[in-house]
């Protein structure tokens, strides 16, 4: 099975396997990788509003450079200035906008850090976060861990592990899997509501 490297912008597979409901199952790998190049290439000559950007893309704009557009935006890689017009963030910019997870419920676990009961799932879904983000193996580990300590989570105890290091290298397998974040994300919530 072949991967490719811009995600289906409806179920967001990566392989040409798509999820059973998604609106671009059958649709040729080359036009959904096409409409992210399109809109990428485009925003890449400077900011413009939405009707310029569609005006100006390569090719005609249909409901897959929509879609690609409105996926490129909920992954924060395009950002809308004050004027209105959309603007591809830098790769720096991009990295040092999602450092920190925002999304809800995983912008919560991140700001409260988890409690005894959740630390798995809280753990798993920040590696898969960092992942899906796009960021090395590296990078995931050093912001995890250091999470775990900033967090206070390392200090609430509840670890078989010896040290923060192990525990986000326990988990390794998320990382290389590329599993999603939500459903992990939600159950560590639910348990972090309930203790507080």
């Amino acid at each position: 099975m072949a991967q490719f490297q811009y995600p289906c912008p409806d179920c967001r597979t990566t392989t040409s396997l798509h999820a059973p409901d998604c609106r671009f199952d059958g649709t040729a790998w080359t036009d959904i990788e096409a409409a992210y190049i399109h809109v990428l290439s485009t925003l890449a000559e400077g900011a413009k509003r939405e009707g310029k950007l569609r005006e100006e893309s390569p090719g005609r704009w249909d409901r897959l450079h929509s879609a690609a557009l409105s996926r490129l935006r909920h992954e924060q890689r395009i950002q809308e200035t004050p004027g209105g017009a959309l603007e591809l963030l830098s790769p720096a910019e991009f990295k040092e906008q999602i450092a920190v997870p925002s999304q809800e419920p995983l912008g919560r676990i991140y700001e409260e850090g988890s409690v005894p009961g959740c630390h798995d799932h809280a753990v798993f879904a920040l590696i898969a976060y960092y992942e899906m983000v796009g960021f090395s193996w590296e990078e995931t580990r050093e912001r995890v861990t250091d999470w775990l300590r900033e967090s206070g989570t390392w200090d609430r105890g509840g670890f078989e592990e010896g040290a923060p290091e192990e525990v986000v290298d326990n988990k390794r397998h998320v990382y290389a899997r590329g599993y999603g974040w939500r459903q992990a994300a939600e159950e560590a919530a639910a348990v972090i509501e309930r203790r507080n």
